[in-house]
């Protein structure tokens, strides 16, 4: 069954999977969504005997469906190789609390990697299927992690040009120098001189800017985004969801068909939606368990029905999630308010003017799948102490704000039930403030000092992605306000 796709703001415009991965935002602004979430037409017990690759391509095809199964095997398999530095791709870690799921292993140890290793692929290959000749330039905001696993993607893809936004003051120090010492003819970086919200807007208001488009078109260019908006990166975050069931049911974990619970660190809402979709597609899934940091936008949202991203804006030590405007949960709203488009445009249209919207009762019903909390800093910390001081395991800081909401979650409700936490970064990438939660006598070394100590006390190798950046140049230094963001990308496609 063909599955076509339209926007949350206007359903007029139907297009097909490579075309929205394509345009990355619709023509209104909204983002695109699937007609109806398929249903897997694999059984789960099918899905335990096969390889991550496998379980990928089982669910891809039933959304991707203009491209060949030759297509999007090809995409996979050039994706999910030897960049992984587990054959699992996505490996379960058993503790007593909970199945950590590692999302961390790919090239730049963090989940991003997970969607933006095969974008590329699907990228070039959408735009073979639709004879588009123009280049490609990606244009990507970032709260730390998109930006590197995005730029690591595309770098030197031909056909295309990336650019990434961050926030200057606003990620990790391990994060940022991941990003400046990106190699790539066809790569920039920019911090700006505000937060991630501000880039992230700065971006969409560049995506439809109809005169900045014709402008580009004339020069032989065409936007498309890396950013979560894009359907292309939510769909591939669905299979490990699906894959995480299936693993827990071939090692006999679980019995077929016993639901498990799905806890996410969560900041632009794309990575907990993704457990949503699955959910949809007919894995057993019982509460989603939406893990705030002090940016507690989205708990409070759960809590009252109302959005409101008028508050401070809180820098955490967990960097990815410090966003006030969770664009992916415009997908959501768009479901919960049955379909309903003219109805979404209003309540985007609310949050754009007055930066707050409030859902009806009869939405308020449809979240009944979610359960929202937060941990703040010191909750954070003693969570990394906790889990470390309990079994040796180190997770990292965003990994530790959805274990310490788990741990409030069971004390709230009693469910028991088999849960999987969303692990969605190496302990590597924040090794200061890991290293401080476990002690604080880590705080007189430096930074990469900490990447060798965190190697000792956790047992694990130092990843790659780390080892390569420790003396690697500085390759980009350019930095702008908001208001310079188009300038910038005028003077990168000269």
């Amino acid at each position: 069954m063909e599955v076509l796709y339209s926007s949350t703001r206007g359903s007029s415009e139907k297009v097909t999977a490579s075309q929205a991965i394509l345009k990355g935002l619709a023509e209104d602004g909204g983002l695109f969504v699937p007609g109806a979430i398929p249903a897997l037409e694999k059984s789960l017990k099918e899905l335990s005997a096969m390889t991550y690759q496998e379980v990928a391509y089982e669910v891809m095809k039933l959304y991707l469906t203009d491209f060949t199964e030759e297509e999007l095997k090809n995409c996979i398999t050039k994706a999910y190789d030897a960049k992984f530095d587990t054959d699992v791709i996505a490996p379960l870690v058993e503790t007593k609390k909970a199945y950590y799921l590692e999302l961390f292993h790919g090239s730049t140890i963090a989940f991003k990697d997970m969607a933006l290793s095969i974008l590329p692929h699907l990228m070039t290959t959408a735009a073979r299927k639709n004879q588009i000749t123009n280049e490609i330039v990606i244009l990507t905001a970032t709260s730390g992690d998109t930006g590197k696993a995005a730029l690591a993607g595309f770098a030197d893809v031909e056909g295309t040009r990336i650019m990434v936004f961050y926030p200057k003051n606003g990620v990790s120090p391990i994060q940022e120098k991941q990003m400046l010492t990106q190699k790539g003819a066809n790569t920039s970086v920019v911090g700006i001189y505000g937060n991630f919200d501000d880039a992230q807007t700065g971006v969409k208001k560049l995506f439809s800017d109809k005169e900045l488009a014709a402008e580009l078109g004339e020069k032989g260019f065409q936007f498309s985004s890396a950013n979560s908006i894009n359907i292309g990166r939510l769909v591939p975050q669905i299979c490990y969801y699906v894959y995480a069931y299936a693993k827990l049911l071939a090692e006999e974990k679980i019995a077929d068909g016993e639901l498990i619970n799905v806890v996410v660190p969560t900041g632009n809402f794309g990575n907990i939606l993704a457990a949503f979709y699955a959910k949809n597609m007919g894995v057993p899934i019982g509460k989603l368990i939406c893990a705030s940091n002090d940016n507690k936008v989205l708990y409070d949202f759960f809590a009252t029905g109302v959005y409101d991203r008028n508050r401070d804006f809180v820098l955490t030590t967990s960097p990815s999630m410090d966003i006030l405007i969770s664009s992916n949960l415009e997908r959501l709203i768009y479901r919960i308010a049955g379909n309903d488009a003219g109805k979404n445009a209003e309540l985007m249209a609310a949050l754009s003017g007055q930066g707050k919207y409030e859902i009806t009762e009869e939405m308020k019903a449809g979240l009944s799948d979610f359960y929202g909390n937060f941990a703040d800093e010191a909750e954070t910390a003693a969570e990394i102490k906790a889990i470390y001081e309990d079994c040796g395991y180190v997770i990292d800081t965003h990994t530790a704000v959805a274990s310490a909401v788990y741990g409030k979650y069971v004390a709230e409700t009693g469910d028991t039930t088999k849960t999987v936490i969303a692990s969605t970064a190496s302990p590597y990438k924040f090794t200061r403030s890991v290293m401080n939660a476990i002690d604080e006598k880590y705080d007189a070394l430096s930074d990469f000092e900490l990447v060798d100590e965190l190697s000792g006390i956790a047992n694990v190798a130092v990843p790659n992605a780390i080892e390569e950046i420790r003396t690697a140049p500085i390759l980009h230094d350019k930095q702008c306000q908001v208001d310079e963001m188009k300038d910038v990308v005028r003077a990168f496609l000269q």
